[in-house]
């Protein structure tokens, strides 16, 4: 007979219920359907349980208050998918119900069941029925009228089970979506198994974690869902630091006009965020407006679909099939690109660039306008291209701003950033690959072309507005007001290294004749070198030459 819950006792209920989930987790992993099939959440309860168990591990908590404080910490920061975000939600409240309490009784250790229920749904922005807020509404309801009149917690809890396999069984005539699948909801029967997990250990009964059964009773059929059953693609998670902003409430409307399956938790340090959503860029960039990333995780849900359909069945596999992704990344590296002009913009694009950033000579982009573009990538680990001496500092200040691993290629032209692109192979390490990029980078000399905007001295010359005027890896190596005069002293200048490749970007104002015809000349000062056109349509620079 237990009538009163301890810290130690919570200890070990969350041990108890770390091990059932765990125990259970395929069996629920083959159940889930909502929001779409990807066929994780089982894992995804076990790993967030998981976490309250290691952090209660080590410490031998003395109140009620301070277990239940570790244990709702520690859920939040470990909380996977909008199942297990749920689950911390539901300890989250139960804490603050106890918070100040060395022990609980029936009674109001059936009041902070409830508690955790009205923080769960507080915290979805459109609460569905026939879900895990379904059933642990109605298994809170059903403790808080036993404790009414019984003050064994074992029977409270009894009868709490009891009414949630009740509830548990109607989730599927609830949901139309585990209708159509033919199943009850998963997170709801997870919670469950962590109910009696915790009844378990007031019994004095260990629960062992055990090997995974083949035996699946029931399983969601996936085959009658289609990739455009799912309205939003990117499961999108992530922590933010409390920092800049307060109110939260604005960020709840934010994300709903933008997605579903929405789940807002925060406490006076972090802000953890679920939803689904088709711009997880854009969501990720209002939230750096709280305070810096601490995570993320973005898992295309078309791809899992997919997986899902095509995966063996369990009998053809002779094993069970887990086709859930503990961590799945949408790229194995990304890569931010600045630079101007429609057609450069179209090289970097058909070189495999992630994100570009209009900026360069003139206007160069802030460390925050990099941050949103490196934090929109579909990748940990993100490669920047500032193609600009003056871009450069600010791009690296975005490194210790971010969980992602930013690698900044120092490249200071639009022609270093192209030979870095295309010295990517995919294949080497990041610290290879950033040493190739670099290499790549070093080995192309830049010729800028442009007309000076007004008279002054530049390197002890004398410089007047509107003459041509032309840098060579940034220094002026000629000036006048005849063109070509100009352009024969850069093909005279990049002669003298022997180039194999010349590659002509044209600015906005330069008509195809023209540049052809700038080409021609170069052709005829480089004997040897093997030239191209394209059309960069840059602003400032009438020509940008690259000369490899």
């Amino acid at each position: 007979m237990t009538e009163r819950v301890t810290g130690e006792l919570f200890k070990r209920m969350i041990a108890n219920a770390a091990a059932a989930i765990d125990n259970h987790k395929q069996e629920i992993n083959e159940l889930n359907v909502f929001p779409v099939p990807d066929g994780d959440t089982g894992t995804n309860m076990s790993l967030t349980i998981g976490a309250a168990d290691k952090a209660l591990a080590s410490v031998n908590p003395e109140t009620l208050g301070q277990a239940t404080e570790l244990t709702a910490g520690a859920l939040l920061r470990g909380a996977r998918g909008n199942s297990g975000v749920i689950l911390s939600l539901l300890f989250r409240g139960l804490s603050r119900c106890v918070k100040d309490m060395k022990t609980a009784d029936a009674a109001t250790f059936a009041s902070a069941l409830s508690l955790g229920v009205d923080s769960a749904y507080k915290a979805v922005m459109k609460p569905a029925e026939g879900t895990i807020l379904t059933v642990s509404r109605i298994a809170a309801a059903e403790a808080a009228k036993a404790s009414a009149h019984e003050e064994n917690i074992e029977v409270v809890l009894e009868h709490a089970l009891e009414k949630g396999y009740v509830a548990l069984a109607d989730t599927i005539n609830q949901n139309p979506v585990l209708k159509k699948a033919g199943v009850i909801d998963a997170g709801a029967k997870g919670y469950l198994y962590i109910l009696e997990g915790m009844l378990l250990a007031m019994r004095g009964v260990v629960v062992v974690r055990n090997e995974q059964s083949d035996d699946i009773e029931q399983k969601a059929d996936f085959t009658k869902y289609t990739a455009e059953d799912i309205k939003f693609a990117y499961c999108t998670e992530f922590i933010a630091e409390r920092k800049n902003r307060t109110d939260v409430n604005n960020f709840r409307e934010f994300l709903d006009a933008r997605g579903d399956s929405v789940v807002v938790v925060d406490d006076d340090e972090i802000i953890k965020v679920h939803v689904h959503t088709n711009a997880p860029g854009v969501v990720l960039t209002e939230a750096l407006t709280y305070g810096p990333l601490l995570s993320i995780k973005i898992e295309n849900m078309h791809e899992q679909h997919s997986e899902v359909i095509e995966m063996p069945s369990s009998a053809e596999q002779n094993q069970v099939s887990q086709p859930e992704a503990e961590l799945i990344e949408m790229k194995a590296y990304g890569t931010v690109v600045v630079c101007a002009g429609s057609g450069i913009e179209a090289v970097f694009r058909d070189l495999g660039a992630d994100r570009l950033i209009t900026g360069g000579q003139t206007m160069n982009p802030s460390t925050e306008d990099i941050l949103k573009k490196i934090v929109d990538t579909p990748s940990d680990i993100v490669f920047v291209l500032p193609n600009n001496k003056n871009i450069i500092m600010a791009a690296q200040q975005c490194v210790p701003l971010t969980s992602k691993q930013v690698v900044v290629i120092p490249t200071k032209s639009i022609p270093q950033g192209v030979s870095a692109m295309l010295a990517v192979d995919g294949f080497s390490s990041i610290n290879e690959m950033s040493l190739q990029m670099t290499e790549a980078a070093q080995r192309v000399r830049t010729a800028l072309i442009t007309t000076a905007a007004r008279d002054s001295v530049f390197d002890g010359i004398e410089i007047m507005e509107g003459e041509y005027i032309a840098l060579l890896d940034d220094l002026l190596v000629s000036n006048g007001f005849n063109f070509n005069d100009v352009l024969d002293e850069v093909a005279k200048r990049l002669c003298a290294f022997a180039p194999e490749f010349i590659t002509v970007f044209s600015g906005e104002e330069v008509s195809e004749d023209d540049a052809l015809g700038a080409a021609d000349r170069l052709s005829e000062g480089i004997p040897g070198a093997e030239t191209s056109v394209i059309a960069g349509d840059q602003p400032v620079y009438h020509y940008i030459i690259s000369a490899e």
